[in-house]
């Protein structure tokens, strides 16, 4: 492929590998894009403090999205767009996901709350967005100003259950979508990953035809549907490989990078 002038990428399980690290493959691939004139972008369900250490390594000089879209900001943290869930979703949503027994994380774009530090995946988010959270007794008080809930949890079934109970209870009132196997994200409605698409692309004038994304979740697919060309990850789901035109390896494998260099940068 040929002609692109964007590109896209979500973090966790494509542009990073499993341990959270960029590989100098993958950094010297958007150098490369820089070198022809090609523009680059990231969007992450990860809070965009939980973002910050792969900005500089990356050279992002474009807005960038976390929160699966629904905080929009400049390299220098400077929001450009910035929605929030209502009080009475954030309620139902922590309610819905503590009758599951599903751990529960309440993230707005400076904090990050948690009712069990010692619970599923905790340390494993630390680790990912170099960030602790604040244990809280109650998640009352924070409901006005919730960018995003998140379910965790070890049971794979359980939280994929979930997410069509969640899906239905919230219809109209937030999106909600998994973001890996173990994690169930609760976003305000109306916002995904294809709005930092549809942003950069009319702010930079680029037509759909010429914006390629990459990802491996369910949470990808919008971007995949405002963009002319999407790459799913070798470790992708199987809804996500169905959706796009090409696959590359495995986020283990320097993926992200091979499918730079072959379908981008020819």
């Amino acid at each position: 492929m040929s002609g692109f002038a964007l590109v896209v990428s979500d973090v966790d399980g494509t542009l990073v590998t499993g341990a959270k690290t960029l590989t100098a493959r993958s950094i010297e691939a958007v150098g490369r894009l820089y070198d022809k004139g090609i523009r680059f972008s990231i969007c992450s369900s990860r809070p965009p403090f939980g973002l910050s250490m792969l900005l500089q390594p990356l050279r992002l000089s474009l807005p960038f999205a976390g929160f699966n879209g629904a905080a929009i900001l400049t390299p220098d943290m400077s929001p450009v767009e910035e929605t929030h869930l209502s009080p009475e979703a954030a309620r139902l949503a922590v309610e819905l996901l503590e009758d599951q027994k599903i751990g529960v994380w309440l993230f707005n774009a400076h904090s990050w709350f948690v009712r069990d530090p010692l619970g599923d995946h905790v340390e494993y988010e630390i680790r990912t967005i170099k960030a602790r959270p604040t244990p809280v007794r109650s998640f009352a008080g924070h409901f006005g100003r919730a960018s995003k809930i998140v379910g965790a949890s070890n049971d794979l079934e359980r939280v994929a259950a979930c997410e069509m109970a969640a899906q239905k209870a919230l219809a109209g009132l937030a999106c909600v979508v998994r973001s890996q196997p173990y994690y169930l994200d609760v976003t305000p409605p109306g916002t995904s990953k294809g709005r930092l698409v549809e942003l950069l692309s009319g702010r930079l004038g680029i037509p759909r035809e010429e914006i390629a994304v990459l990802g491996d979740m369910e949470n990808d697919l919008e971007m995949f549907k405002r963009a002319g060309f999407a790459i799913a990850m070798g470790n992708a789901a199987a809804e996500v490989k169905s959706r796009a035109q090409a696959i590359t390896l495995s986020n283990e494998e320097d993926g992200f990078a091979v499918a730079l260099e072959r379908y981008v940068l020819g």
